[in-house]
């Protein structure tokens, strides 16, 4: 731990933080950063939320919850297609997982109480992506804002 602070006051541009393995948990949370970064506005209430999301579905604490995000929005910046993203999600889960993550998505959306014509395009091509019919993609949008 020392040597990596020495390591960055010496050479700040040096030091980074290496990314994550691309697995579902993590491809899920990038998603949700996806998401929330859609509408070029990544706010307080966007954040929260995420870590909500990622706390609850993976059983961690707040801090724990707020690290997995740093990780996930590193992975966010280097998988530069969104579908890339879902393809991993795709594969690796149910398509009641899949559902689930929609729901989050869509929650992550209306965090900051804004929706945006590009929001919406981005979970219309997730739902695409994901195989979720047209009427379930539309109740889980339902679910989210009520």
């Amino acid at each position: 731990m020392l040597e990596r602070l020495k390591t960055f006051f010496r050479n700040p541009s040096a030091y980074h933080t290496p990314l994550p393995e691309a697995d579902a948990s993590h491809a899920m949370g990038a998603l949700l950063v996806r998401a929330a970064k859609a509408d070029h506005a990544y706010v307080f209430e966007e954040i929260a939320a995420i870590d909500k999301v990622l706390a609850k579905r993976h059983g961690l604490n707040p801090v724990t919850a707020a690290k997995m995000r740093a990780e996930c929005e590193l992975l966010e910046r280097a998988i530069p297609a969104t579908g890339d993203v879902a393809v991993i999600l795709e594969k690796a889960i149910s398509t009641e997982e899949k559902e689930a993550v929609l729901l989050a998505l869509w929650e992550i959306v209306y965090a900051d109480g804004i929706k945006h014509e590009v929001e919406d395009a981005l979970m219309h091509r997730v739902e695409d992506l994901f195989g979720v019919s047209a009427d379930r993609a539309k109740e889980l949008q339902a679910q989210a804002e009520g």
